[in-house]
């Protein structure tokens, strides 16, 4: 009998997944383990130690990422409290089945799906809704110094974006100034 507590569907990228939790409801409402981390470890079939538990809000065309670090290199537990994203990953790992490769889902409270990123691949998310609370745990610490931003539009990797035509993303500096596939340091 499968008492697991998480349902673990694979994407396109190797070792990426998304997981969606039961959810217990009734006429009170629901419930739902966010995060357990026997469950995690199993339906993942690895065992990772969260160090950092991220936070952002975000109005409507937010684009975040493509962002990874060089060291510390950080494996991602996203999902999103409020609203909806378009969440996105690149396989930036020479020696993978899927490098070079890109996965989007749609995160939304409403779907309760949470994605799995393991360090060593880009990654980045677009505000859908007109706004969104986004969560991740991290593997390890914030490391600014060794933080890299892939270009969110780079041709090679041709990300299918869902942007209304016209419709430019909310950026910072920082990620409008992503580095191109040919220049971005890879793993």
């Amino acid at each position: 009998m499968n008492h697991s507590k998480l349902v673990k569907t694979p994407t396109a990228i190797h070792d990426v997944f998304v997981l969606e939790p039961k959810v217990f409801g009734d006429e009170r409402g629901w419930f739902t383990e966010s995060f357990n981390a026997q469950d995690f470890a199993k339906a993942i079939e690895c065992d990772y130690e969260f160090v950092q538990d991220n936070h952002s809000f975000s109005p409507q065309w937010t684009l975040r990422g493509l962002h990874y670090q060089l060291e510390k290199t950080q494996g991602k537990l996203v999902r999103v409290v409020a609203g909806s994203v378009f969440d996105v990953v690149v396989d930036i790992r020479k020696e993978s089945p899927t490098y070079g490769k890109w996965v989007g889902v749609e995160l939304s409270a409403e779907n309760y799906q949470q994605m799995w990123i393991p360090p060593g691949l880009a990654h980045g998310f677009l505000v859908l809704t007109p706004t969104a609370e986004f969560l991740y745990k991290t593997t390890d610490y914030y490391d600014p110094a060794s933080e890299v931003c892939l270009a969110w539009n780079d041709p090679m990797i041709a990300i299918e974006w869902p942007l209304p035509a016209g419709i430019a993303p909310n950026m910072n500096t920082k990620d409008q100034a992503g580095l191109s596939w040919d220049l971005a340091p890879k793993f």
